[in-house]
Order: C-alpha cells, then sequence, then structure tokens
C-alpha cells in the first residue's frame, strides 16, 4: 500500500514539473512548432515566413501571452469595425481594449496575411522580393503596424538570430512567387478569355458583371480586384468591355512606350489602366500631386520620371491616417 502511495506521489510530483515546463514555451520552440504554418502562409499570401514568425513571436511573448493562450492571437490584432468573429478584451493603449479572438492559432495566421494584404496602407511591401526581410521589416514599422521606434530593428535581430530567412527561401527557390503576386494565383471556374498587358493579366468585363461575382469566378479575395485596378470605392457594377486587371499593375509602362500625349476626357486613372501602370506611380513619374487634373495636350511620363519633388509612393509612406485603434503590437506577457 505503501509502495502504491509512494508511486502515486512520484507521479503526481513528475506530472506537475512536466506541466511547467511544458507551460511556458521558448523562442526556439515557438520557430519549431509555427514554422510550417509560416511557410504555408507565405505561399498562400505572399507574407515572408520569417517576417510572420518574428512578428508572432515578438507580438505573442514567445504565445505564452494571455491573449495567445486564450484568444489564439498571435499577432496583437485588434477588432476594428470590420470584426464579426469572437473577442477578447486585454490592456493595451488603453483600459480593457477589444482583440480578435480566433478559433485555432491557424486562424490567427491567416488573418494576419489577409489583414496586410487588404490593407491598402501595407500594399507597397507585395512589391519587394520575398527574401528581403529588412525591407518587410521596415516598410512595416514605417507603415504605421506598431509604435516602437525600434520595431524593425526587433524583428531584424530575431530574423538573423535564428537564421529564419532561410524559411524564405523555400519559396524564393520554388519560384511560386518571388514578390506577391508576380505569378498570379491561377484563374479558376471561368471560360472567358485571360488578356494580357504590359506582362500584367486582365479580363474584360460582360453585362451582368459585378467586383463580387468576378471576384467568386475568378477565385479571388474580396479585396484583390479593386486594390489591383486602384478603386477604393468600387462601382456596383463593371461595364461590358472593361478592363478589370487580376494581377498587380506595374510600375511602369512596357518599353514600347516611353510617354503619352493626353487626349480630351482622358484622366489619369483611365490612363493608367490603359498602360497597366499604378496610378500613385503615374501621378509620381510626372511629379504630380494625386488628384491633380490633367488637360488635353499634356505629354505624361511612363517609364522614367520628370525631376522629383514627391516622395516616392513605393518606400512605405502611409497612404491612410492612423488612430489609436489600428495600431496592432500587444506586448504585454503574463
Amino acid at each position: 500500500m505503501k509502495t502504491k502511495i509512494l508511486i502515486a506521489l512520484f507521479l503526481i510530483a513528475f506530472n506537475g514539473i512536466s506541466a511547467q515546463s511544458a507551460g511556458r514555451m521558448t523562442r526556439s520552440q515557438y520557430f519549431e512548432t509555427y514554422k510550417d504554418l509560416a511557410v504555408l502562409e507565405m505561399k498562400r499570401s505572399g507574407v515572408p515566413a520569417s517576417i510572420t514568425l518574428a512578428q508572432g513571436a515578438l507580438e505573442s511573448g514567445d504565445g505564452n501571452s494571455r491573449l495567445a493562450r486564450s484568444g489564439n492571437n498571435h499577432f496583437g490584432i485588434k477588432c476594428h469595425n470590420d470584426w464579426t468573429g469572437k473577442r477578447i478584451y486585454e490592456d493595451d493603449d488603453r483600459k480593457n481594449e477589444c482583440f480578435r479572438k480566433y478559433k485555432t492559432v491557424e486562424d490567427s495566421y491567416q488573418d494576419h496575411s489577409d489583414y496586410l494584404r487588404s490593407k491598402t496602407r501595407y500594399a507597397f511591401l507585395f512589391d519587394l522580393q520575398i527574401t528581403d526581410y529588412k525591407g518587410w521589416a521596415r516598410g512595416l514599422k514605417k507603415a504605421g503596424y506598431a509604435t516602437s521606434p525600434t520595431y524593425a530593428q526587433m524583428l531584424i535581430k530575431i530574423i538573423e538570430e535564428y537564421n529564419l530567412h532561410r524559411y524564405d527561401q523555400m519559396e524564393a527557390n520554388a519560384g511560386v512567387h518571388k514578390r506577391k503576386p508576380a505569378q498570379p494565383r491561377a484563374v479558376v471556374n471561368t471560360t472567358r478569355p485571360v488578356l494580357e498587358r504590359n506582362r500584367v493579366k486582365y479580363v474584360l468585363g460582360k453585362p451582368g458583371d459585378t467586383f463580387e461575382s468576378l471576384t467568386r469566378e475568378l477565385g479571388k479575395l474580396p479585396f484583390e480586384l479593386p486594390q489591383y485596378n486602384d478603386l477604393s470605392n468600387p462601382p456596383d457594377s463593371i461595364k461590358s468591355g472593361q478592363v478589370i486587371y487580376i494581377q498587380p499593375k506595374r510600375n511602369k509602362a512596357d518599353v514600347a512606350s516611353n510617354t503619352h500625349l493626353v487626349k480630351n476626357g482622358e484622366t489619369m486613372y483611365t490612363i493608367s489602366q490603359l498602360y497597366a501602370i499604378k496610378l500613385s506611380r503615374l501621378y509620381y513619374l510626372n511629379n504630380l500631386q494625386p488628384g491633380t487634373t490633367i488637360t488635353a495636350e499634356m505629354v505624361l511620363q511612363l517609364r522614367k520620371p520628370v525631376k522629383r519633388s514627391l516622395p516616392r509612393p513605393d518606400l512605405g509612406e502611409p497612404v491612410e491616417e492612423l488612430n489609436d485603434e489600428e495600431i496592432e503590437i500587444n506586448l504585454n506577457i503574463d
């Protein structure tokens, strides 16, 4: 009887010690646990695995924060007005702030990727090489992801200390897309012709098309087609014959198109669509403020910029004003 009691006490003590040691994840354990998930997200979304892992570890305290343990929230993403899922509350910039609560860690990783893809101020990041983790880290800080002045340096230090950039090579070497999305996602469930202009694929609108219906037909995410076509508020319908790009436009026109002579009725937007150039880049190339009205007989540059006095639009300047509830870093660790 005494022997059984001693064995039982030993097992309880052993299990208690094991549970205590297993209760807090180390940084190395965090990366080993979630590296495959980060690589899968990289291949799906174009966000470098090294960046995802470093942000997840930094903002969740290596998976040990209350948000991570109780809400599966590894990236400190707050609710915002468009969140309809479950919620968890935590003190951050203000007391008792609302954060997104996920069913699984996988949901948190996927939402993090989609969040970066859907916000206009992060769009320039996806023009970077997928192996440019330093550019991504600095761009995230510049675009307002976190308030810490050393946020970029912290991410870079983590990535280099744990050699996380090796996971980015899995995507670069596979040739799926070195930059998002230089190789577009495959068009599915459509019989309409897929055309190409300036090495950018597009389709033509048909009667009855809407952005919602075309998004379903092409297997895109809801924000992709409006973003690719420089439409912050897309119209309800698509005109027959309207050009709809199904991947991002380029930073300049093809080699055969150096300049454009503006005709009556043309706008900067219609010209950007005509040459498959990003609207922000067209303004930049011509040293014009966004929204500037152009007139007939003006000559616009399509490849080489005129003398610069405006900041480059693709170096991380936030394109939308940030407010307190759009700062997504949570470093509170229980």
